[in-house]
């Protein structure tokens, strides 16, 4: 499909279109967070929080779904709430985009599905909570989750707090260096694992400052070497879980999803609701507080890169 006719299945909300028009650097946020991530109506009241987070900082939020047929970058408040209580909202990553889209169903956009929509509507920064990686036992099931190839291949760079605990870190770490997928972080040297701050894992590059981050991405980007960036940030200190008891948690819940048959995208919804059983809210907490933080780690660095502007960076 032709950039231009792609284009053509975007709608804007107001204040995206008004952020695009006077070029107010715009920060992408996926859907799936608010549909399969979290309960109502915790999920609602973060998406309008994290939103909030990001215009005070100077930036604007644009919230991605499908919806009648068409991808919407932003949402108003209604579309949010119609997202946040529907529990029927289609997971959508890069192969359900024609589905849902020609079916006009609703649609929430996983990371890779939100990286597709962003990169079409020029938004080069996207917020998410983790991103998805290598599941345990990939080497028997190949369970390994379309948001690496599309990091591999989608121009835009993702802040997270690391990687999804329930994942195998050290195998994620290793498919995105296959294909050459940058992994900074920023506040410590480590890439961090969602509930708990240190995955025990060293990220490529430790990038604190905002403009050292942009430099980075830009310099990426003008050398022509295409696909995304992947930022973490750990999870606040004060609302981290301790990683034994996450590991001993995970095992179990994993235990309980095979026992179920539960596989496939439906593995991850599960693994959140019961680890949030087990842990009496705790994680869901956790959740709310680091998706938060991304959201300002993110709306300074759609900072940091509209002043560092396009073309060659000065080093």
């Amino acid at each position: 499909m032709q950039p231009k006719l792609a284009q053509s299945w975007l709608t804007y909300s107001a204040p995206v279109a008004a952020a695009r028009a006077v070029g107010r650097p715009l920060v992408a946020l996926e859907s799936t967070i608010i549909t399969h991530g979290m309960p109502y109506p915790e999920n609602l009241r973060t998406a309008r929080e994290v939103e909030a987070v990001i215009r005070d900082l100077g930036a604007e939020p644009a919230t991605i779904a499908l919806i009648g047929g068409r991808i919407h970058i932003g949402l108003s408040d209604e579309e949010l709430e119609l997202l946040g209580r529907s529990g029927q909202a289609a997971k959508v990553s890069r192969r359900d985009l024609p589905a849902v889209l020609a079916s006009g169903g609703l649609g929430a956009t996983t990371v890779a599905g939100t990286m597709i929509c962003a990169a079409l509507a020029g938004i080069e920064v996207f917020v998410t909570g983790g991103i998805g990686g290598v599941h345990r036992g990939a080497p028997q099931s190949f369970d390994i989750s379309a948001d690496l190839q599309e990091l591999a291949r989608t121009s835009v760079a993702v802040v997270c707090a690391g990687a999804k605990s329930i994942l195998d870190i050290g195998l994620t770490l290793e498919y995105l260096e296959t294909h050459g997928v940058p992994v900074l972080s920023c506040g410590q040297d480590n890439f961090a694992a969602f509930y708990t701050r240190d995955s025990g894992f060293r990220a490529d590059y430790r990038l604190d400052d905002p403009a050292d981050q942009a430099r980075f991405i830009r310099t990426k980007w003008d050398l022509g070497l295409a696909g995304g960036v992947v930022l973490s940030t750990p999870v606040p200190e004060a609302a981290a879980l301790p990683s034994e008891e996450i590991a001993a948690l995970t095992d179990q819940a994993l235990a309980e999803a095979q026992a179920q048959g539960i596989s496939g995208k439906a593995v991850t919804p599960f693994l959140l609701a019961r680890i949030k059983e087990l842990t009496g809210g705790h994680s869901l907490a956790a959740n709310i507080a680091l998706v938060k933080h991304n959201a300002e780690v993110g709306a300074r660095l759609a900072l940091a890169l509209a002043r560092a502007g396009h073309g060659r960076v000065a080093v």
